[in-house]
């Protein structure tokens, strides 16, 4: 006890000073210092709520409620036009509409008497009956103008060599193409030149040659024939062309009375060399010399 202190009087308590700062209140007792945070007003807590943000919230949100509700619930026409225009009706009024339809109307049958329908078999069918007429019209065609006998009519001329490219190189040692545009000392190089000499032409320009007689090739001639409607036969004549399917073509010289035929060639047996034999009539195609 203090001695300082009356007797019977209760003992002093230190005193307490408060510092004042800006927004705190410290307490001061003895070795300690308590920060007091005064507690927030009703006023600066309904500042707080009511912040710049909730503000600009409000003001955009509460019009575009108010101008949904107020707008009237229309519709537009497909291609309308603005509200207010004739093309505007109201969704209360189109969803109000119904169509009746008559119990009669399920029980009614279709009737095909009115158009027919051509299927795709009906039409390849036309289209192979079409194409079968017309190589039929074809084939008559070609017939028609053998049997007229639309060929050129040869004399009977004497056998020989009378080619004139016979010392020629031919082809398999490097030879070249002759005027007639055939390889030199072939059978169709021959034959081409026995044809323009019953045409009576002897020198350029000639009448037949290889772009408007026949390919090099002797095994393509019956069809050369053939496609440009020439006429061709069993039965041989002078100045026609023998074809063997062999691929060789030989020159008709003479048709004897005994069912042998008179040919002249070249290169028959590959020897490029001029040939004369008798063969039989049934031995060969003849394709009749083109007028």
């Amino acid at each position: 006890m203090n001695g300082d202190d009356a007797i019977g009087q209760p003992p002093t308590r230190p005193r307490r000073r408060t510092e004042r700062r800006p927004g705190v209140r410290r307490v001061r007792d003895d070795a300690h210092l308590v920060p007091v945070r005064p507690a927030a007003a009703p006023a600066a807590r309904r500042a707080r709520r009511n912040g710049p943000a909730r503000v600009a919230a409000t003001v955009l949100i509460v019009p575009a409620l108010v101008g949904t509700l107020a707008l009237p619930a229309y519709a537009f026409l497909p291609g309308g036009e603005l509200p207010g225009g004739p093309t505007q009706f109201s969704l209360s009024v189109a969803e109000a509409q119904a169509v009746e339809v008559s119990v009669d109307a399920g029980g009614a049958t279709l009737s095909t008497d009115g158009y027919a329908v051509t299927t795709k078999a009906e039409i390849d069918a036309a289209a192979a009956a079409a194409a079968e007429a017309e190589a039929e019209a074809r084939a008559a065609e070609l017939a028609s103008r053998a049997a007229t006998g639309d060929y050129a009519r040869v004399a009977q001329q004497a056998e020989g060599d009378d080619y004139p490219w016979w010392y020629e190189t031919p082809d398999d040692y490097g030879g070249g193409l002759s005027p007639l545009r055939y390889y030199y000392r072939e059978c169709v190089d021959f034959v081409a030149w026995r044809l323009n000499r019953d045409a009576g032409v002897y020198g350029a320009p000639w009448k037949w040659d290889w772009s408007n007689l026949a390919s090099g090739s002797a095994w393509t001639w019956a069809d050369s024939w053939r496609s440009k409607g020439w006429p061709t036969s069993s039965e041989p004549v002078v100045g026609a062309v023998a074809w063997f399917p062999y691929n060789h073509v030989a020159y008709v010289q003479a048709v004897n009375g005994d069912g042998t035929v008179t040919i002249e060639e070249y290169n028959w047996n590959s020897d490029h060399s001029y040939h004369r034999r008798t063969i039989s009539v049934g031995d060969a195609l003849y394709l009749y010399p083109p007028a």
